[in-house]
């Protein structure tokens, strides 16, 4: 069981940058009202040739109010995403540096992304392949490599503790939370900006998971496409964002008066060691991460209310985790809400296990659970409660957030309410 001595770890601020909304606010607001954020793809010329042409675009975002002209230009998209959902975060914080009372070599930033620019990598290839290496940008490499988002971020918030970039396909935003908390636990760090950033919308990325024939080829109808869980769904719907916590000490956090949104309670990591993309049989792997979450935080079975699940709404996935959550829950399994907001957002790869992660605290925070929309016809091996009529009221007091990637990474994080 968890170590109950070790310094616990809460949340004071969050930041979302999203399909559904480009704030903390205004996404939680979709998410519990079920808008689905699926659309044609806009941000290349998605044609006939594409077997995939729809997706879960970030819309309307305007970073100008947290960069100035030249960093957008020297930015990629996904370190912008970043940018934008960290400074969300520390202002919920009531931060604009370390807190008060945390010397800045104690003060980290750790953001996973599981690709990082790649829309920079192919604008600079194309540059290269036409033009020549004399046009080829100085900037290309500092805005391609995916470490560049926490360099940004320690930068702007003058944080000079463990800075550095999870990357485990899907699960590396997840990870990166779990990284976090575990540096605060054992006292490497007093605080921590955590969390995750995509901006994979591109056509050598949609490229690239067609040819596996892992989306979804929904394209007459974008807004149901992401169906986790339901029968007739045909893979997941790629997306974008960021998201982006503030991780501190319980004690300093209350000592400041910092209003404390949720615990990170427990952690567990482990690897399917079967195949490159499919999970294992009856999801072995995610049941060892759930199982070693739930010990971490000192917690049973029984106590869990609400599962943010992975669920990718691609055939294989959504069974495997059902089945694990049901082998590491039991019976409770069938008691409590099993969602996917993977429905409204789409996937959002390295930067998935951050937003959801958000979402699940808010879950315990607010008691409020969002759907997973469109379930229209059960998958009979996808028996468990997935709230497909509409968002739920329910006392959370401890919620899971699962994160699986490609590699065969897992991760499970457990957020328990702060009263």
């Amino acid at each position: 069981m968890a170590d109950r001595s070790r310094r616990r770890v809460v949340i004071t601020g969050v930041g979302l940058t999203t399909p559904v909304g480009n704030s903390v606010k205004t996404a939680w607001s979709a998410l519990l009202d079920g808008v689905s954020g699926g659309a044609a793809v806009s941000h290349f010329p998605a044609d006939e040739d594409f077997p995939t042409r729809i997706a879960c675009e970030v819309k309307d975002f305007d970073p100008s109010e947290v960069l100035d002209p030249k960093e957008v230009r020297r930015y990629d998209r996904f370190a912008q995403f970043a940018l934008v959902a960290a400074h969300e975060a520390m202002t919920h914080a009531g931060l604009d540096g370390p807190p008060p009372g945390v010397d800045a070599g104690r003060f980290g930033v750790i953001i996973g992304s599981g690709i990082g620019g790649i829309a920079t990598f192919e604008q600079q290839c194309r540059l290269l392949l036409d033009r020549g290496p004399k046009r080829v940008s100085p900037f290309f490499v500092p805005m391609f490599i995916p470490d560049i988002a926490p360099g940004l971020i320690s930068i702007r918030y003058g944080a000079k503790g463990a800075n550095y970039t999870t990357v485990s396909a899907c699960a590396s935003s997840a990870h990166a939370i779990g990284e976090s908390a575990r540096a605060i636990e054992r006292g490497d760090l007093d605080a921590c900006i955590a969390g995750g950033t995509e901006a994979t919308i591109t056509a050598l990325t949609m490229a690239g998971f067609a040819a596996m024939k892992a989306m979804s080829t929904r394209n007459d109808e974008p807004e149901s496409a992401s169906r986790p869980f339901d029968a007739t769904r045909d893979g997941f719907v790629m997306g974008e964002g960021a998201g982006c916590l503030i991780l501190e000490t319980a004690e300093r956090a209350e000592a400041r008066g910092a209003t404390i949104i949720a615990e990170v309670a427990g952690y567990g990591l482990s690897a399917d060691a079967y195949h490159i993309t499919a999970p294992a049989p009856d999801g072995e792997g995610a049941q060892a991460a759930m199982r070693m979450a739930l010990d971490d935080a000192g917690a049973r079975p029984e106590e869990v209310d609400y599962v943010n699940a992975h669920g990718t709404s691609t055939p294989h996935n959504d069974r495997a985790e059902t089945a694990a959550i049901k082998a590491v829950l039991g019976p409770r399994a069938y008691d409590i809400v099993v969602g996917s907001t993977k429905s409204m957002t789409g996937h959002l790869l390295g930067a998935a296990g951050a937003v959801e992660g958000i979402v699940s605290a808010l879950v315990c925070r607010e008691g409020r659970i969002p759907p997973t929309i469109n379930l229209k016809e059960p998958d009979p091996d996808c028996d468990l409660d997935y709230a497909p009529e509409g968002a739920r009221d329910r006392e959370v007091s401890l919620a899971l957030s699962n994160s699986f990637g490609f590699g065969g990474h897992n991760v499970c994080l457990a957020f328990r309410r702060w009263d």
